[in-house]
C-alpha cells in the first residue's frame, strides 16, 4: 500500500486541500475512514484502467471500505465551502455515502492517471480559473470557513456568529440544508481530527480543548467508534489516516 498527497496553497487553499493517490497492488484491503471534515472527488483506476468517479459526502461517523488488489485511487478532497462554490450543489442527501458521477466528469478520460503529479496539477487548473472570477462568494461563509478550519472547531459558535456578521440559527440552518449536521457537529469534528496526530504518536488523552479526559474519550468513540487506545493500537493499519500520520 502507498498513499501521498500534493498539498493546496494560496487562494486556492479555501476550497481544496489535497490531491491524493492511494496505490493497492497486493491483495485486497479493509480501512475505517475517520471524519475529518472534508469532502472527496475520487476517480478508480483497476488494472491501470480508469473505470469510474465518485463524490463523497462528509464523515460524521466511521466508514467501513473495501479496495481490491491491483486499485489505485486518486482523490481530490474538498473543504465545504467548494460544494456551493465548485459543484454549486448540497451535500446533504450523500451525508455518510457517496454518489457515482458522469465517467467523464471534469474531463477524467483525458486525465493524465499515470503520473500523480501531472494529475494533481491538470486537475487544478481545470477549476482555478473559475475561482478566480467568483463574485458572488458570500463574505461571512468564506470568514466562517476559514475561521473554523484555522482554528479547528475550537472557537465557541457565539464567537463565530459575532466575528461572521451570522445569526447562529441562520447558520446551523445553512449547515443543515447544505451539509446534513450542526454547525457544532462540524467543529466537534474538526477539533477530534486535529487530534489524531497526537493520538497516533501514543498521546492518549490530550487536555487541550476538552473539559477532561473523560470528556475526550466520549467524543472520539462517539466520532470514530473506538477508543484513543483502540486507535493508537491500529491493528492491520486499519485506520488509515492514523497509518499516514506516522509517515508524513
Amino acid at each position: 500500500m502507498r498513499y501521498r498527497e500534493n498539498k493546496t496553497d494560496g487562494f486556492l487553499s479555501n476550497f481544496v486541500r489535497c490531491c491524493w493517490e492511494f496505490d493497492n497492488r497486493l491483495k485486497d484491503v479493509n480501512y475505517t475512514i475517520l471524519p475529518d471534515g472534508h469532502f472527496d472527488i475520487i476517480f478508480e483506476i483497476k488494472n491501470n484502467t480508469f473505470s469510474n468517479v465518485s463524490m463523497t459526502g462528509v464523515w460524521t461517523k466511521p466508514v467501513n471500505v473495501h479496495i481490491e488488489k491491483d486499485t489505485r485511487l486518486i482523490g481530490v478532497r474538498f473543504k465545504l465551502l467548494a460544494a456551493e462554490y465548485i459543484f454549486r450543489q448540497s451535500l446533504r442527501n450523500i451525508l455518510n455515502t457517496k454518489t457515482g458521477l458522469p465517467v467523464n466528469f471534469f474531463g477524467a478520460r483525458n486525465l493524465p492517471f499515470d503520473d500523480f503529479d501531472a494529475f494533481s496539477g491538470n486537475f487544478l487548473e481545470k477549476i482555478s480559473p473559475g475561482l478566480k472570477h467568483l463574485k458572488e462568494v458570500d463574505n461571512r461563509k468564506f470568514k466562517l470557513f476559514e475561521l473554523l478550519y484555522e482554528n479547528k472547531g475550537t472557537l465557541k459558535i457565539n464567537v463565530l456568529a459575532e466575528k461572521v456578521c451570522w445569526s447562529r440559527r441562520q447558520i446551523n440552518r445553512y449547515f443543515n440544508q447544505k451539509f446534513g449536521f450542526s454547525l457544532k457537529t462540524f467543529s466537534n469534528i474538526l477539533r477530534l481530527c486535529s487530534s489524531y496526530r497526537q493520538i497516533a504518536n501514543g498521546r492518549l488523552f490530550p487536555q487541550q480543548d476538552y473539559f477532561d479526559q473523560a470528556h475526550f474519550i466520549k467524543e472520539v468513540i462517539k466520532y470514530t467508534g473506538a477508543t484513543p487506545k483502540e486507535l493508537y493500537k491500529n491493528e492491520n493499519d486499519r485506520f488509515l489516516q492514523l497509518s499516514n500520520l506516522l509517515t508524513s
